[in-house]
């Protein structure tokens, strides 16, 4: 098992926490995605998405999508638990990591890509592309993501993590979502329930990448 890699990237780092959280070992390859090398051989084959991070397996089967390689890794190292134990754990984890991906993650990474002189060219994941970036895409994600906090905020009141009695996959993706708002500056002092529970997510040795 190998796990293709690229420090910087938010889905990549999302990866290298559940790993930590998980307290789990796998061998790694950094492929610098900023020099292109995800559209060279054997990688493009590999991965067609040409997205980091993914997972190699033994015998040669592919996961790509941070997400995917996590539920692959809870299937073989059950505990900690960051999926949930019951079936209502699940569902109740896997319906806040969807909020936070569809609602805020995805939204605030177009925004970034399409903000970031560094993703000039490459504002479709995994593409190399003539397509301009868009300060309306900016704005739209903003917006967007103030919605979604907006939702969040009251739910937030006097939770320690954000379900469940202990940290799961939804706060680790929750933080990042929260994290792509500082290359954006947006202002998180409004969401005072959101900014004190990212505080504390944060500051997990996990995540001090």
């Amino acid at each position: 098992m190998k796990l293709y890699d690229f420090g910087p990237a938010a889905n990549a780092q999302r990866v290298r926490v559940f790993l930590a959280e998980k307290d789990i070992d796998v061998p790694v390859e950094q492929l610098n995605v900023r020099e292109d090398r995800q559209f060279a051989e054997p990688y493009t084959s590999m991965n067609p998405f040409h997205c980091v991070p993914f997972l190699e397996l033994d015998d040669g089967t592919v996961i790509a999508e941070s997400i995917s390689i996590c539920r692959y890794l809870e299937e073989l190292h059950p505990e900690p638990s960051l999926f949930g134990r019951t079936a209502e754990e699940r569902a109740v984890v896997d319906m806040w990591l969807r909020r936070f991906e569809l609602d805020g993650f995805i939204p605030l990474l177009h925004a970034l890509r399409n903000h970031a002189p560094t993703f000039a060219g490459k504002v479709v994941p995994g593409t190399r592309t003539d397509l301009p970036q868009s300060p309306h895409m900016v704005q739209r994600g903003k917006e967007m993501a103030t919605i979604f906090f907006n939702r969040v905020e009251p739910l937030l009141a006097g939770r320690e993590y954000i379900t469940l009695d202990r940290l799961t996959v939804a706060d680790i993706s929750g933080c990042f979502t929260v994290r792509l708002t500082q290359p954006l500056e947006m202002d998180l002092s409004g969401w005072s329930n959101i900014a004190a529970w990212f505080t504390r997510i944060n500051a997990r040795p996990s995540f001090q990448l």
